[in-house]
């Protein structure tokens, strides 16, 4: 259950990475007021399952899904550059991510 606290944290902090950058300086509402509300929920439930997991690998994988996931939405979405070395780039996060929860430290 703790994991998945942390999952649904991390696609969290995708939202609030995106509606950051829409918010233009915290010039436009709408998406403060979603900036806001995604980080209140992605640090809420972090917060929840560090009660369970060990730090490190917790946030190794939240930090991941956030920015694994805001360069994805990024490139499809927002017109980010695509690249080869950016894919690859991804890939080794996600892949470091997955390491670090394999390496027995989760309880």
């Amino acid at each position: 259950m703790a994991w998945l606290l942390v999952v649904i944290a991390g696609v969290l902090e995708t939202g609030f990475a995106v509606c950051l950058k829409l918010s233009h300086g915290f010039t436009r509402l709408w998406p403060t007021i979603a900036f806001a509300a995604f980080a209140l929920g992605s640090f809420g439930l972090l917060t929840l399952a560090l009660r369970k997991l060990d730090v490190g690998p917790a946030y190794a994988v939240w930090t991941g899904i956030g920015a694994a996931g805001t360069a994805i939405y990024g490139m499809i979405f927002l017109g980010d550059i695509v690249s080869t070395l950016k894919i690859v780039s991804i890939t080794f996060v996600i892949v470091g991510v997955v390491g670090l929860q394999l390496s027995g430290s989760a309880h």
